[in-house]
């Protein structure tokens, strides 16, 4: 319901603002499509490629010691009706630790990535935004949206914000 309300808020105000408008001058509105930033621009590019950099390692040593964890595992399976009691309860063990270890590490890995890739998004979303703002100034829009449900061509800048941020003007 708060959703739909905020729509018909916004839809008020869009339906309100062209109608003072349109006795004045036209409205002049704007789209940015954020997520094709996110995915197309030179700087998210670089960013993405930066954090496979930063995190390669670790996801090399993850892998090695999933592949190990499963080799212990299959080694104790094909080892367990030869193995006395104890070695079997001592190698079980040994191989729910390597698993809670390996669990933990697993969970740490994708906390720090998520968090690196959420600061390299804040700052390209920052960077982006600083640029809408210069757009609207310059071009004189009267409203510029972000993500919408429609929009037709015509309104969409999101090709000028890439240009921006790519380097290009």
């Amino acid at each position: 319901m708060k959703g739909f309300l905020r729509f018909v808020s916004l839809g008020a105000l869009v339906a309100g603002l062209a109608t003072g408008a349109a006795t004045a001058q036209e409205l002049k509105i704007g789209y940015v499509n954020s997520e094709r930033i996110l995915r197309d621009s030179a700087p998210a590019k670089a960013a993405t490629q930066k954090l496979e950099q930063e995190f390669a390692k670790r996801d090399r040593e993850l892998q090695d010691m999933g592949a190990k964890l499963k080799q212990t595992a299959e080694k104790l399976e094909k080892d367990g009706p030869v193995l006395t009691e104890a070695d079997r309860a001592r190698r079980q063990r040994e191989l729910s630790d390597m698993d809670r270890d390996f669990q933990k590490r697993q969970r740490e890995f994708r906390e720090d990535l998520n968090q690196r890739r959420n600061e390299e998004l804040q700052a390209l979303l920052e960077r982006a935004q600083k640029i809408v703002r210069q757009l609207a100034e310059q071009e004189k829009y009267d409203l510029i949206i972000q993500d919408s449900v429609y929009f037709s061509a015509r309104v969409d800048i999101t090709d000028k914000v890439l240009r921006a941020l790519n380097g290009g003007k």
